[in-house]
Parts: C-alpha cells; sequence; structure tokens
C-alpha cells in the first residue's frame, strides 16, 4: 500500500502540471477552462470496501455480520470469526454468485477506496488513494472535481456488467461528469482498474453507434492516467491461484488460495504472450445470441520462434515425481515438448505465458490440483468466452487524446516461479529480479 501511496503522490504532480498549462506533452490541446475538468478513479484489485447486505450469525464469536458492516476490510472480525468472514467474502466459483448465507456489495464513493480498514492502527496500513485525495485537497480542487467509481473486484468482466451494470453506470458517471462541471474528465486507473477501463473501452464500441464512439471518447475523455498497468498480466496471479497469496492478511496462503480462486477476477491479471490475438466472440453487439461464433486465439510465427512468449524467461517451472506420469495422465499431453527429466529424478515441466493463458497448464496438472478444474473453467468461460473482450490479447493504444502510463522503477519484480507439486498441492517460490 505505501508503494502506491508514492506513486499516487507522483501522479498528483502530474495533474498538477495538466491543470496549470494549457498544453501537455503530446501536444494535444485542450481549449477550455482547466478547471472544468474531472478526475475519475478507476481502483484496483482488493481496493474497494465490499459491505456485507445479509444477517449473518457466527456462532462462538460476539460479533456477527450485519446489512452495511463492513467485510472487506474488517481484521477484527477476520481474526475472531474467519469462517464467517470467509462466507461473506467467497464467491461460487463456478456461476459467481453469492455464498448462501452471506452477500457482500461494493461500497461507493470516495470512503470506499481512501483506506480500506479505517482506524488509527489499520487506517494508515491499508490506505490505497486516502494521500492522492488529501494532495488534491491541498491544492484546491473541489469536492465535485473527484469521482470514485469503485467496483465488485472480485468478479469478472462480464459478470460486473451482468449482475450490476457497473459499465452503464460508469459510461453515465463520465456524461453526469461533463454536464456538472462542462468540461471533460481524467481517468486514473491502477492496477486492474487498468483492465477493467480497457474493457469499458470495447464495451462502449457496442453500446453506441459507431459514428459516435470517437465524437463520446472526445467529448468526455481528456487524459488517461495508466498507474501500473499490467498490460501483459502480473506472475504474482500464478503464485496467487496455485498457492495463495496472503497480502499481509493474517490468514493461511491455503486459506487465501480458497477464497481467491473463487472470485472470477483473479485470472484477469494472467500473464499471457504479447504474440498471441483474439478475434471477437460476437461479429455484432453482444447481447444478439444469434451471431455467435467461437474466439479463435491464434499466434504470430514470432511465439514459436522464440522461447518465451515474449517474456525475459518461462513462468512456471514445476517438478512433477516421475512415477507421477503415468498416474497423473493429465501431464502426458505436454511431456514431450515441456519436459526435462533424468532416470529416476522428478520430470521438469516449464510453460510460457501463452502455455498459461490458453489453459495448457492448468490442463497438465489437473490430476494433482483439484483447483484446476474450476480455474480452467472460469478461465474458458469467463475470458476466452467473454462476449465483448477476450482480454489474453495484447493492448492496443486506447483512441484518446493523452495517454500516461506510469511504473514504479528499480524495484524487485517476480520474472518466474518454481514448484513442486505434491499430491493435491503445489508449491511455488518466486524468482525476483530488479528490472530497469
Amino acid at each position: 500500500m505505501r508503494s502506491t501511496i508514492t506513486t499516487l503522490t507522483l501522479l498528483s504532480l502530474l495533474i498538477l502540471m495538466l491543470v496549470k498549462f494549457d498544453e501537455v506533452e503530446s501536444g494535444e490541446e485542450f481549449k477550455g477552462d482547466y478547471s472544468k475538468l474531472s478526475g475519475i478513479i478507476i481502483p484496483g484489485f482488493a481496493s474497494t470496501q465490499l459491505r456485507a447486505w445479509s444477517i449473518l450469525d457466527c456462532p462462538y464469536s460476539p460479533l456477527d455480520f450485519n446489512p452495511l458492516d463492513l467485510v472487506w476490510l474488517d481484521t477484527t472480525k477476520l481474526l475472531s470469526a474467519v469462517n464467517c468472514w470467509l462466507k461473506c467474502m467467497m464467491l461460487e466459483p463456478y456461476n459467481q454468485t453469492d455464498h448462501p448465507e452471506c452477500k457482500s456489495r461494493p461500497d461507493s464513493g470516495l470512503s470506499a477506496i481512501t483506506e480500506l480498514d479505517p482506524g488509527y492502527i489499520t487506517g494508515p496500513l491499508s490506505s490505497v488513494w486516502k494521500e492522492w485525495v488529501k494532495w488534491c485537497i491541498e491544492f484546491g480542487i473541489e469536492a465535485n472535481a473527484i469521482i470514485a467509481v469503485p467496483y465488485d473486484w472480485r468478479l469478472s468482466p462480464a459478470k460486473l456488467e451482468e449482475r450490476d451494470l457497473y459499465f452503464h453506470k460508469l459510461k453515465l458517471t463520465f456524461e453526469t461528469a461533463h454536464k456538472l462541471r462542462g468540461g471533460p474528465s481524467l481517468v486514473f486507473a491502477h492496477s486492474l482498474g487498468n483492465n477493467v477501463f480497457r474493457y469499458f473501452l470495447e464495451w462502449l464500441k457496442l453500446e453506441i453507434a459507431p459514428k459516435e464512439y470517437m465524437n463520446w471518447l472526445d467529448k468526455h475523455i481528456h487524459a488517461y492516467f495508466a498507474v501500473g498497468a499490467p498490460l501483459l498480466g502480473a506472475t504474482e496471479t500464478i503464485k496467487a491461484t496455485l498457492s495463495g497469496s496472503t497480502s499481509g492478511l493474517p490468514i493461511s496462503e491455503g486459506t487465501a488460495r480458497l477464497m481467491f480462486n473463487s472470485f472470477g477476477s483473479t485470472l484477469w491479471m494472467l500473464p499471457f504472450s504479447k504474440y498471441c490475438k483474439a478475434d471477437n466472440k460476437y461479429s455484432k453487439h453482444y447481447s444478439d445470441k444469434s451471431k455467435e461464433t467461437y474466439h479463435a486465439y491464434d499466434c504470430d510465427e514470432d511465439e514459436f520462434r522464440g522461447n518465451y512468449s515474449g517474456w525475459p524467461t518461462n513462468l512456471i517451472n514445476i517438478e512433477i515425481p516421475s512415477r507421477g506420469v503415468v498416474a497423473y495422465p493429465s501431464v502426458l499431453d505436454v511431456m514431450e515438448p515441456n519436459a526435462s527429466m533424468e532416470c529416476g529424478l522428478p520430470t521438469q515441466l516449464s510453460f510460457t505465458a501463452r502455455e498459461i493463458a490458453d489453459g495448457t497448464f492448468f490442463k497438465a496438472i489437473e490430476d494433482y490440483d483439484p483447483d484446476s478444474k474450476r480455474l480452467l473453467h472460469q478461465l474458458l468461460k469467463l475470458y476466452h468466452g467473454d462476449p465483448v473482450l477476450n482480454p489474453f490479447t495484447p493492448w492496443d493504444r486506447p483512441p484518446l487524446k493523452n495517454v500516461f502510463c506510469i511504473y514504479g522503477i528499480d524495484s524487485k519484480t517476480e520474472l518466474w516461479h518454481l514448484g513442486n507439486c505434491k499430491t493435491g498441492w503445489i508449491l511455488f517460490c518466486p524468482q525476483r529480479k530488479a528490472l530497469p
């Protein structure tokens, strides 16, 4: 969280530059009053508060869940009633519905994204956008000029629209901001929020007339700030799905894995190849089910000429006991191209970003790992079968006037994971390297 605050503080300087000067670096001039600009914030993964929308009695604990109680993140209830808390957090993996006993929904407004767990001690530890908002206030930005658009970060993009009409609401937010202040908006997206915004731009193509698409963007969006955008995915997602990543929470990695693998959004940031693209599932408006055709995931020659899908190395190296080759037939499909073994020693399999994104890896280990079947189902249904966009396709530059990509530098970044396969469990150790 602290690194996020630092990044957003620097981002504030960019806002001031944009407000102060009449022309941005790209040469695109905003012919109007900069005081009319709005800032729309799309938070990242796990960066929006979730509140209970149920009554749940927690046995053996004095703390129950009542409507509007904080769920993500209430560390007190997490520590005292973890099983109850998990019921309010987890989703059904196959259809992404709520637990029968408890449901949670995203909070609204700026308070939903400033601190996840407000409190004297927990507040600073869970601060996300708070420092950034304070900077804006100190420099005289009006209250109605900063708009947060929280979302249920547990859901896949299609489910966000199906259940919450999120992208319809986001479109209305841009239009309302323009009507309220008289000018376009600056979009600030962090982490997964960049994938959300990318999906919105594709969804918008199908929602409005093609001739009006560019006019709408020019009218409502002046600049897009992509903070820590996972343009080719993030290797941390591999560890989270296969071994569990607690992100500092007082839970075991196994519990973290169980919870995050129930979320359809977890796979949204899987690494993928820079050389492979997918066409659209629907040639016309996505609600026109009669026009359905299926995604073709095609790779150009560079994918097969090289070894690593445009990444520095294979992203997963996993050791499987040699006796497991016969016992676990799913491994046989990838033995020839991926295996390296010596007599009596474990078989080592390596997987590229493409083999992760297209499901080859999850198919290979499904006999070892019960969760892999569910992950493969989510991958194919929620992403490769998405009617608007297959996110495992390299980005094109958004058709916006000004785009700024902002990243931290000189920090160690996970490049690949080394795993040891055991029956029903996989242990991964991230390999880190400082990238320029």
